[in-house]
């Protein structure tokens, strides 16, 4: 199986290096094609560079490694490549002001996966993952013991598989934190999000199944 990265920034590089340390062969895209490039050529003879629309095409799997605003408009662009992909949403409600500092782009009700799911053909199988721990976690915590939790969320069986066999791969433990409807507790303000009701705590699994229990 292959697996498409559509970003190569802190997240989607993190992603990445996890993936392939873990025997999972990646494509990877990135507005910068060089930049691409250079992560694939540092990777080795699992990871190679493409195109977004090439990387769409060939990946089982698409990680989109985005903001949320750029997430939007890649989906509008390639729809019709999305149907029948399994697609991986890590994004959070935030972006940058003109003043380059983080802020929160939507209501405190919404989440973006919620925002993300419907704008996805029917086709696709939607899950919200790898985004539940800053990339500097996703790469420091990977294969430690015992493992740390990566949450997911969704209500497609094929996604609930796929993003289980990656998080696994990638070195941590799959945890479910509900259907799509749960996309808000695994998001920057969630109870089950390192930065937000974990207060920057990596968990395990028991602490997280006591963390997922509190938030239900």
């Amino acid at each position: 199986m292959t697996t498409a990265i559509i970003g190569v920034g802190n997240l989607g590089t993190s992603v990445a290096r996890d993936l392939v340390g873990g025997g999972e062969r990646v494509v990877l895209a990135a507005r910068d094609v060089s930049n691409a490039t250079a992560l694939a050529n540092e990777l080795g003879e699992l990871a190679s560079a493409a195109s977004v629309e090439e990387a769409i095409a060939s990946g089982d799997v698409v990680v989109f490694a985005v903001w949320l605003e750029t997430l939007k408009d890649l989906i509008a662009q390639h729809a019709d490549l999305l149907r029948g992909k399994v697609v991986v949403d890590p994004s959070n409600p935030v972006g940058q002001d003109a003043n380059g500092e983080v802020v929160r782009t939507l209501p405190d009700d919404q989440s973006s996966g919620s925002v993300v799911a419907g704008l996805l053909p029917a086709e696709a199988h939607f899950v919200k993952a790898f985004g539940t721990l800053g990339a500097e976690s996703l790469a420091a915590e990977a294969n430690r013991t015992p493992r740390a939790v990566l949450f997911y969320a969704t209500d497609d069986d094929q996604a609930a598989e796929a993003i289980e066999r990656l998080i696994r791969v990638a070195g941590f433990d799959a945890m479910k934190a509900g259907g799509s409807d749960a996309t808000l507790r695994i998001e920057t303000s969630g109870p089950l999000h390192q930065f937000g009701g974990l207060n920057g705590k990596v968990v395990d699994t028991s602490e997280a199944r006591t963390a997922l229990a509190a938030a239900a």
